[in-house]
């Protein structure tokens, strides 16, 4: 069979869970030729049509549901991993309305919980997630939702905390914060959705067994990044909900894109979320 295209980030934790895949380490895995590309590049991607398999933005997915569904695996979801809105100079969450406000994508998560916590919040700036400590540093950005690793690095800027969206988003309805799943076009048939979800599964099993063996890729496209920080990154983004959601993972998603329907963000839709085993 003809390569399936899978689309995900070189942020380590997508790195960690995919090379076992990517290397042909997963038996009976289907093959895939990979795409590394931010977040917001694969949203605009899969909106396209132009990958069979991507690491989407669960506020992107919302928009994709007609041509995708949600495989069990290796989505980012979990408590104390959310988005945080961070700026140089002190700021209270209610004064957000009005500030130039820097976004990592229109269609990120990011994004979506900003909408959801500061709705009068409308000065947005999209900019590549590496950049906007850069632009709020240099004033260019009043303040800016950082994303991935930055949640590590920002004291670093001499940037401040102004709310933790995630944190904010657990204590607001008692779920884990949806960040990024990883979405298969359903026209490619029963079988092979099942034999992908399984393949997955199975590259996420083995990245946790054999982290020596992925580590080198997960080195190699995160050049920027020291080991203590990629190991940070790992621990946080990779974790229970990302081997398989679970009852509770699967309420929390739910949860979001139910939230953001009533809000008349993403459209509504009868397609079932996720794949059937």
């Amino acid at each position: 069979m003809d390569a399936l295209t899978l689309g995900y980030s070189p942020c380590p934790n997508d790195t960690f869970i995919f090379t076992g895949w990517v290397e042909g380490r997963i038996s009976g895995a289907p093959p895939v030729q990979e795409r590394l590309e931010d977040i917001e590049t694969l949203n605009r991607l899969a909106s396209e049509g132009q990958l069979d398999i991507a690491k989407v933005s669960f506020h992107a997915y919302g928009h994709l549901r007609d041509r995708y569904s949600l495989l069990h695996a290796g989505g980012a979801l979990g408590r104390g991993c959310g988005p945080l809105v961070v700026a140089r100079e002190a700021l209270r969450p209610q004064d957000l309305a009005g500030k130039r406000i820097a976004i990592p994508g229109r269609l990120t998560t990011a994004a979506l919980l900003l909408g959801l916590f500061a709705p009068d919040a409308r000065d947005l700036r999209l900019m590549p997630f590496h950049q906007i400590m850069g632009a709020i540093q240099e004033g260019a950005v009043d303040a800016g939702v950082i994303i991935h690793e930055s949640r590590f690095t920002y004291p670093q800027y001499g940037l401040r905390e102004v709310i933790d969206l995630g944190q904010w988003w657990e204590q607001e309805t008692g779920h884990a914060i949806p960040l990024g799943g990883i979405a298969i076009r359903r026209d490619l048939g029963a079988r092979l959705i099942r034999r992908t979800d399984h393949a997955l599964a199975a590259s996420v099993a083995f990245a946790h067994a054999h982290p020596d063996a992925v580590w080198p890729a997960v080195r190699r496209h995160a050049q920027e990044m020291d080991d203590a920080v990629m190991r940070q990154h790992i621990a946080l983004y990779v974790n229970h909900y990302t081997q398989d959601y679970g009852p509770a993972g699967e309420g929390a998603i739910r949860h979001l894109l139910q939230t953001a329907e009533r809000r008349g963000i993403v459209p509504r839709s009868d397609q079932p979320l996720f794949v059937d085993r």
